[in-house]
């Protein structure tokens, strides 16, 4: 199969889910730097690309209408700076089916950049330059590890591997409500607290290796977008009974955690029978570094 036809396959654009989130204070420029634990289930957007002359990215998908298709998207964004970076001479036609709610913290935005990357530099034969993915966005780089776990650190720019974690299902829910970023960090008044307790070096074993660690954590901002945005509160008490239930990033997505699909499978479907106007999706999370992008 040549590089042009698995791009027009498509890759996988999927979510950014941070299992815990700490703060650990604000550098000089207005930038927070925190110590995140980020995984990526097998559920996301989905993005298509072929040879054209010029760039241009057309759009689809439920949340289709929440984004523009011009200068402003990140995906064409990424795709200019690889094009001008390889010498300006590429171009492509984009796809973006748009499957992840937006402004909802599980980094969509960011992962539907970092796929455009590693499509355009399959179709076009060129390396990705060091420090390209940071000068578009701050979660761009940990994008570009998916579907491998990390811990990221400063203000993303600082990725460590977590090379040992069980395969295990997440359940993920949105309220519906975007929640703006820059809001909930600036209504989070402490923003160095007291940190939590190291990952282990080795990683987790097991599922319960993983939930008792992750029980020690917290995200720093939950406190803050739960204020500005009451459901969260609500979907946090909805997903309570299962191992571990947090809020993703700056919210308001919501997560829980479960080590087999019966019981992913259960928690959805009840969650939707209860509440069918949230966005439910539940997926595996395999971190082993596969061809999960390929779909």
């Amino acid at each position: 199969m040549t590089a042009a036809e698995r791009a027009t396959d498509g890759i996988l654009a999927p979510a950014k889910v941070n299992l815990s989130l700490q703060l650990c204070g604000q550098r000089g420029d207005g930038y927070h730097l925190l110590d995140s634990l980020v995984v990526f289930p097998r559920i996301g957007d989905h993005l298509t690309a072929e040879p054209a002359n010029g760039l241009s990215l057309s759009l689809d998908g439920p949340f289709a209408g929440s984004l523009s298709s011009g200068g402003d998207n990140l995906v064409l964004q990424a795709a200019a700076l690889l094009s001008e970076q390889s010498g300006g001479r590429h171009g492509a036609a984009l796809h973006l089916t748009k499957n992840l709610p937006v402004a909802s913290g599980i980094g969509g935005g960011s992962s539907d950049a970092a796929a455009a990357l590693r499509l355009l530099s399959n179709l076009w034969k060129v390396e990705i330059p060091d420090g390209l993915a940071a000068r578009l966005g701050a979660d761009i780089p940990v994008c570009l590890c998916a579907p491998e776990a990390q811990r990221m650190q400063g203000i993303g720019e600082d990725l460590i591997t977590i090379t040992q974690m069980p395969e295990f299902w997440i359940v993920m829910v949105n309220p519906g409500i975007g929640v703006p970023t820059g809001a909930v960090f600036s209504n989070t008044p402490d923003k160095n607290p007291p940190r939590c307790p190291e990952p282990p070096a080795q990683g987790f074993a097991t599922f319960d290796d993983l939930i008792g660690w992750l029980q020690t954590q917290r995200n720093d901002l939950q406190r803050a977008a739960e204020a500005l945005c009451p459901p969260i509160t609500t979907i946090l008490a909805a997903l309570s009974g299962a191992p571990l239930a947090r809020m993703s990033g700056s919210g308001a997505t919501c997560f829980a955690l479960f080590e087999t699909e019966a019981q992913a499978d259960t928690a959805a479907d009840t969650l939707r029978t209860a509440h069918p106007d949230w966005w439910v999706a539940h997926a595996p999370v395999d971190c082993q570094r596969a061809p999960t992008a390929a779909i």
